[in-house]
């Protein structure tokens, strides 16, 4: 059975449009709550800052609570916040509203088990097949309870501080930090506060319409500007939901999630804390794979998506993975992507080597990379059309062992997504633009 609903992280969608309405939220609830939590048992409900937020919230609060399951409602806080919150209060299953990234008319909704890891492609298509049932509401001895839990955020707060070695201090470095407007807005300044550093906030104002409008990791420009014009050591972006990072240098260079992995990876072996292959994705780019090469460091790469990142590590014994947007994993200190975690540990290798951002990072060069969408009209079988199979085959033989091709086909719209990078930035234009009309051409 395929999944209607469930994408790559969760339901998402256009706020009033199908299926992110709130009788949709409230028979989630309900279809989650009779495959994953037993009658008495706990679910809990987290969001970001989207003006939609209450409506899913009380949407889902009804849901469960009448399939009989007891609601902790935790306010706006990151996704791996939930991730971690869940283990912690010992509850069967973390809910997140979020759209991540998004703009403010959307949203979605998203799981965590009672480990704090994403739900298995097998538990989601399950949920499906039960939500295609009417909601269910339990007679009135059997009915759950809910309540706030104020502590929350500072629950959290405490737990990404304690993955800061002990021997450190943020004493003296001076950070720019950029909520989003979205769920970490207050738990960053206050954890980089609390380990000492000097915080300037930036994007940290939410109104309910805001969330990554001109902010956060996907649109780091401000960032990059206020970082050297007010002379600080490092900036930091996370995403609307936190679970993205993306960093500044103090010359105001962004620095994305390949190159932050290259610098954890170089520094746990360094340490002799590396575990395992650091694992990538087929979209990570070959600077990555060449720099790790270099210090003899495995490198694997999985489908796009933190969870099949995270289900590469756990496979192969990694513990650091991520992606090129940010996603970034440390399994040696938490259960799943984590932008302010991730930053901790990247200030923590400045502090402990003395050496700015800038120096971590130029043991990698990012290849030059272009990406180009083509819209279809029907599906495609890349590698069974002949015209689209040679060309493939032509442009790797062009770029021999100093490139490489993808293309594949969305997981979130009709779109065919085609990819070429190299060392020889016009060589990687021209291709793609060529690959690009073959498919075009192929999909008329």
């Amino acid at each position: 059975m395929a999944r209607k609903y469930f994408g790559t992280d969760g339901v998402r969608g256009t706020v009033g449009s199908d299926p992110m309405s709130a009788d949709f939220a409230l028979r989630l609830a309900s279809a989650a709550a009779q495959v994953l939590v037993p009658t008495g048992g706990t679910v809990l409900i987290g969001k970001d800052t989207r003006l939609s937020g209450y409506m899913f919230e009380s949407a889902l609060e009804a849901g469960f609570v009448a399939a009989g399951a007891d609601v902790l409602l935790l306010g706006p806080l990151p996704t791996p916040g939930i991730a971690y919150l869940t283990q912690h209060f010992a509850a069967n299953l973390g809910v997140v509203i979020s759209a991540s990234h998004n703009p403010y008319q959307d949203n979605g909704i998203k799981f965590f088990d009672a480990n704090g890891s994403k739900l298995s492609d097998e538990i989601e298509i399950e949920i499906e097949r039960v939500l295609k049932q009417p909601a269910i509401t339990l007679e009135s001895q059997k009915l759950g309870k809910a309540k706030r839990i104020d502590s929350a955020r500072i629950r959290y707060q405490e737990f990404c501080a304690s993955t800061f070695p002990k021997d450190l201090s943020l004493e003296g470095v001076k950070v720019v930090f950029d909520g989003a407007n979205g769920a970490g807005y207050k738990v960053g300044p206050r954890t980089l506060s609390n380990l000492g550093a000097e915080v300037i906030p930036i994007g940290c104002s939410p109104n309910g319409r805001n969330i990554n409008a001109g902010c956060g990791s996907t649109q780091p420009e401000l960032l990059r500007a206020t970082v050297p014009a007010v002379k600080a050591d490092v900036g930091i972006a996370l995403d609307g939901d936190g679970d993205r990072v993306v960093m500044v240098d103090e010359l105001g260079n962004a620095i994305d999630g390949d190159q932050l992995l290259f610098v954890l990876a170089t520094a746990r072996k360094a340490e002799g804390k590396l575990r395992g292959p650091v694992v990538g994705t087929v979209m990570s780019n070959l600077g990555l794979e060449h720099a790790l090469r270099k210090q003899n460091i495995d490198f694997r790469r999985a489908s796009v998506g933190d969870r099949y990142v995270l289900e590469a590590l756990r496979e192969s014994g990694g513990t650091i993975g991520g992606e090129t947007s940010g996603h970034v994993i440390c399994l040696d200190q938490t259960t799943t992507g984590d932008g302010l975690i991730a930053a901790l540990q990247i200030l923590a290798i400045m502090k402990r080597s003395g050496q700015p951002l800038s120096e971590l990072v130029k043991g990698m060069t990012r290849y030059p990379q272009n990406l180009l969408n083509v819209r279809t009209a029907r599906r495609l079988d890349l590698h069974g059309t002949p015209v689209i199979r040679d060309a493939i085959a032509q442009a790797e033989k062009e770029l021999a062992k100093s490139g490489r091709v993808l293309l594949r086909a969305s997981g979130t719209e009709p779109v065919i997504r085609v990819m070429v990078e190299g060392e020889n930035e016009q060589q990687v234009l021209l291709l793609s633009k060529r690959l690009a009309d073959v498919v075009e051409k192929a999909a008329g």
